[in-house]
């Protein structure tokens, strides 16, 4: 159930970054609304999560798959580029991630 609710956390920090992009500098309301209001869900499901799995091992999880998808977000989506240098960043986020679970798994 503790990765149920971090999933939940993650897809909700997702949502919330991406509807900042939309907000254009919080001048618009609804996406600013959603910002908000998907920060909010985000870092009480975090809490939640927190409550039994180690803040280290959540945190990298949840800061790093954000990370992640909202790069790739942006580029499938949004028009930025998909440099090599962008990539082996994310793939670098991702393998820190893997490591600080594997650390926290025992």
């Amino acid at each position: 159930m503790v990765y149920m609710t971090l999933a939940g956390a993650i897809l909700s920090e997702i949502l919330a970054t991406t509807a900042m992009k939309y907000s254009d500098g919080f001048s618009r309301l609804w996406p600013s609304l959603a910002t908000a209001l998907g920060y909010l869900l985000a870092f009480a499901l975090l809490a939640q999560t927190l409550k039994s799995m180690s803040v280290g091992t959540a945190y990298a999880i949840w800061s790093g798959a954000g990370t992640a998808v909202i790069a790739m977000i942006g580029v499938v989506f949004l028009g930025e580029s998909a440099s090599a240098l962008k990539i082996l960043g994310v793939l670098l986020v991702i393998g820190g991630v893997v490591v600080l679970s594997l650390d926290g798994a025992h």
